[in-house]
């Protein structure tokens, strides 16, 4: 939380205001009118949000005592920095009321807040005589400080919300303008109305998330507090869920009480979504995000949501309920599951306060580990086309919550070019995308890269909105072809992952074992403890492999589906191929594969795979993965017709230039897995000591190799 808020505090201010200086910039080289981007209003409006302190999704830590205090720190360090930014602002407005006429208007209000801000209002405006922008500014400053100090004495002695503040910084910028200081209002106030615009007294919007198992049994135990004799809400069929909580929501009265203890889900959910009535109560919704449903298989999963909202009187606000679809199996069923929503009467009646929005949100990670990287981007690619229509289908502007990670494997990649692969008529002039882990200093860290990529995130939705006018026919790709690849390599890569003894292998290829013990993820690598696939998290899983070298994450099953169909679709192959210059998603899809089979390498795969002592077991793997990657690798080369080391040469180099640290870092990562593995006794110092000296190697090959969690 206090690395978050250095970025937000510290980092993302300076940047956006270089990235709209560079936008002016362009904007006039191009030769556009430059009288159209004179006010902060016309710019990309770029809104930061946040999850740590609010995302409970297995994180026992983030309790509602964690969450209110997150949200109190957010907001005091928005204030903080917005009253820095007034601060400055009041030291460079120097204009002398001697020999510059002053506004009637400029006056008057001057004398209006002076004294609503009594005897301290009239000791700002003497302190500065004869300077009027200086005395305007600094009378915001005082009633900011007010609102920073809680000093809600007089309504019209602090700020209710930064709205108000954006108020009377347009107040006075229309009278510079209209006073013949343009100039001024540009140099000076154009960013710290954009600082308040963007940052608002909340710094960035905190989303709450929590899985929809946990909300199951939230509503057990309150079922079961209140005597109802078939209280196993989980276990209900989904017709009794969804008939059950409609009847509920119908019904106005609360059927819990704050007084009671229900059980420990139903208390943290309850409480949680107290402490953010209290906030909303206390300071508005401005800094208040999403309603997040980890794992929604059915309507059921967001009903429950509203149930819990109107318990705690939260139904009226503009909180979004979102789904998060995350298998595969979810993404297919994801296009009816909103249609249900979309069009159930709490919905309705709430589609005024959320703006007729809907914001969905799309699990990169699981589906991948559930199918594979192809499967996974192609059932995604699909699915934001049918959520659209669903959207449109029923008057909502549906926009997407990109759950991406750092590698390619969980959706990572540039920014423009992941924006350009989106499906037309999906973006809809609105992005919002995670930055997680080592991604945020990868990204952002630097002043100038973190640039680069915030102007890239706007050009990006800039082109897709355009292109979206342009309402360009999309029918002629080839989506069949797509279909084809998607399910072979979905069927090649649940082949791997179901063949007898593949846990075994994976546990010993990789350091999951170690990375289970690590302190360096946001949340427990498996979810219940259970020691299957499906319990271990996305993320352990992708970083566990690249370590390793052995990247299936990022291309297993796509080898085998290309030669498939090569071999029995010819015809099919050679349209694929034609089809790369211009469908950017194929084109990003096949570049953003091949990048992680450079990043592989097969010397370290073996080194890897030889921790596997079981030589039987070890050959049958390694023979199906090395097959897949000499096919993927091959066949790549053939629909862009020219080899990888010509095509990626800076992808080349980059390795290269890195191989031989890397290398030594994996012969000493493998020896001390050994070495750690050797010793049986948890407890012994030797063992911690061991552990500690890992997971530094495995931090530094993080750092070297770059695209690993």
């Amino acid at each position: 939380r206090a690395n978050i808020i250095y970025y937000f505090t510290r980092i993302f201010p300076a940047v956006l205001e270089k990235s709209d200086e560079q936008l002016k910039g362009s904007w006039i080289e191009v030769g556009l009118n430059p009288d159209k981007i004179k006010t902060p209003d016309v710019f990309p409006k770029i809104n930061f949000g946040n999850w740590v302190g609010g995302d409970r999704d297995g994180h026992p830590f983030v309790t509602p005592c964690i969450t209110q205090e997150t949200l109190e720190l957010l907001r005091k360090n928005a204030l903080l920095l917005i009253k820095e930014r007034l601060v400055k602002a009041a030291i460079k407005f120097s204009v002398s009321a001697i020999s510059n006429p002053v506004p009637f208007r400029l006056s008057e209000i001057i004398e209006k807040n002076s004294k609503a801000l009594g005897a301290q209002g009239e000791n700002v405006v003497k302190r500065n005589p004869y300077e009027p922008c200086r005395q305007y500014i600094n009378l915001l400053i005082l009633k900011l400080e007010n609102t920073i100090s809680n000093n809600f004495a007089d309504s019209n002695s602090y700020y209710k919300s930064s709205i108000d503040l954006k108020e009377d910084l347009k107040f006075f910028r229309d009278i510079l303008i209209e006073n013949g200081m343009k100039g001024l209002a540009e140099d000076l106030l154009f960013s710290l109305e954009r600082a308040v615009s963007c940052f608002g007294f909340h710094l960035a919007r905190l989303d709450i998330r929590q899985n929809s198992a946990f909300h199951d049994k939230a509503i057990s135990q309150i079922l079961k507090s209140i005597g109802e004799e078939d209280y196993d809400f989980a276990n209900w069929t989904e017709e009794k869920r969804v008939a059950y909580l409609s009847e509920l929501l119908e019904n106005h009265a609360p059927i819990t009480d704050i007084t009671v203890h229900y059980g420990p889900e139903a208390d943290n959910v309850l409480d949680c979504y107290r402490v953010i009535r209290n906030h909303i109560n206390q300071y508005g919704s401005e800094g208040i995000g999403s309603f997040i449903i980890s794992m929604t298989r059915n309507l059921s999963d967001l009903l429950a949501v509203y149930f819990l909202m109107k318990e705690t009187q939260l139904l009226n606000t503009s909180i979004k309920v979102v789904p998060l679809f995350e298998t595969i199996e979810d993404l297919h069923n994801g296009p009816i599951i909103l249609d249900k929503f979309l069009q159930h009467p709490t919905t309705e009646k709430r589609a005024s306060k959320i703006a007729h929005q809907q914001e969905v949100m799309l699990g990169y990670s699981d589906s991948n580990k559930d199918g594979g990287t192809i499967a996974s981007k192609w059932n995604l690619y699909k699915a934001e086309r049918e959520l659209s229509k669903i959207g449109v289908k029923n008057n909502y502007n549906v926009y997407f919550f990109h759950g991406a990670g750092g590698t390619i494997s969980r959706g990572g990649g540039k920014y423009h070019r992941f924006l350009e692969s989106m499906p037309i008529n999906t973006v809809n002039g609105t992005i919002k995308i995670t930055v997680q882990g080592e991604t945020i200093a990868q990204l952002f860290g630097n002043p100038l890269t973190a640039t680069y990529n915030l102007n890239a995130l706007a050009s990006g939705v800039a082109k897709q909105t355009i292109l979206a006018n342009q309402n360009i026919e999309t029918n002629e790709l080839p989506f069949e072809i797509m279909d084809y690849l998607s399910q072979k390599s979905f069927e090649h890569y649940r082949d791997l992952i179901e063949t007898p003894g593949f846990i075994n292998f994976y546990g010993k290829a990789t350091c999951i074992d170690v990375l289970e013990r690590s302190k360096i993820g946001s949340r427990p690598s498996r979810r219940t403890g259970t020691r299957s696939l499906d319990d271990l998290r996305a993320i352990p899983w992708v970083f566990s492999w690249n370590l390793s070298r052995i990247t299936i994450t990022g291309w297993y099953g796509l080898g085998n589906a290309l030669k498939s169909l090569k071999t029995e679709k010819p015809v099919a192959f050679e349209s694929l191929k034609k089809s790369l210059d211009n469908w950017p998603f194929l084109k990003f899809l096949l570049i953003q594969t091949e990048t992680n089979l450079i990043l592989s390498n097969r010397e370290m795969m073996d080194f890897y795979a030889d921790l596997d002592e079981t030589t039987a077991e070890r050959e049958v793997f390694m023979s199906k993965i090395v097959t897949d990657y000499d096919n993927c690798f091959s066949l790549i080369e053939e629909l862009f017709e020219a080899p990888a080391t010509i095509r990626r040469k800076g992808q080349y180099d980059n390795i290269l230039w890195r191989d031989e640290k890397l290398q030594v870092l994996h012969h000493l990562h493998i020896d001390y897995i050994k070495k750690w593995r050797a010793i049986k006794d948890e407890s012994s110092p030797e063992k911690k000591q061991t552990l500690t000296k890992l997971l530094s190697i495995i931090n530094s090959l993080s750092s070297g190799l770059k695209n690993t969690g």
